[in-house]
């Protein structure tokens, strides 16, 4: 089984290219979704311990965490050290699982893969792009985001330049889903034919 990562910067239709990858039958594994998922489960007790008064209603909350730790590199490994683990359990399961399904290739949706150094645990990656104009675009009509929010998590994410160099194949969701319906379905055709490189 061929293992593709998937990753591209906010607002440049990940979320929606991995919608199609399931649409075409791959299974699909969402970084954030699980992230969640651990912070209204098996996390909970573990973070309230490291970090007092992180926790509401039973789950983390997010951003009384982000208050704590943002800014606070030490702190932050702290975290990485508890949740990390977690998530790669939940990871290997969902490719253990994949692969016994007998599915040929699996996608994995992670927002931050090349700076996580994700992708060298997968055999070839899709980098999601559009032009910078509808990225801002996209990100502000959701009416959830200041620029100056945009800002800031654009310069902590990697320039979506050196992204597409680093990608094996590369998505641009500028022209809608049709485009990107048909170069999914190219993008499987050969991932399959290529050598498997993950570590």
């Amino acid at each position: 089984m061929k293992v593709l990562g998937l990753t591209g910067s906010i607002g440049m239709g990940k979320s929606t290219t991995a919608k199609l990858f399931a649409e075409a039958g791959v299974p699909v594994y969402d970084a954030d979704a699980t992230v969640h998922k651990v912070y209204e489960g098996e996390a909970v007790a573990a973070v309230e311990s490291a970090f007092p008064g992180t926790t509401a209603n039973g789950k983390v909350d997010r951003s009384l965490l982000s208050a704590k730790v943002v800014g606070h590199p030490d702190e932050i490994r702290r975290l990485e050290q508890i949740v990390h683990p977690m998530l790669r359990a939940h990871h290997q399961a969902f490719l253990d699982g994949a692969e016994r399904s007998g599915a040929p290739v699996a996608v994995v949706d992670v927002p931050l893969l090349f700076e996580t150094g994700g992708d060298k645990r997968v055999d070839a990656i899709v980098v999601v792009t559009t032009s910078p104009e509808v990225q801002r675009e996209r990100i502000l009509a959701r009416g959830t985001m200041t620029e100056e929010a945009l800002d800031a998590i654009l310069a902590r994410q990697m320039p979506d330049a050196e992204k597409r160099k680093r990608a094996d194949f590369v998505v641009d969701t500028s022209h809608g889903l049709d485009p990107v319906r048909v170069q999914i379905r190219d993008i499987l055709d050969q991932v399959i034919k290529m050598p498997q490189r993950r570590s």
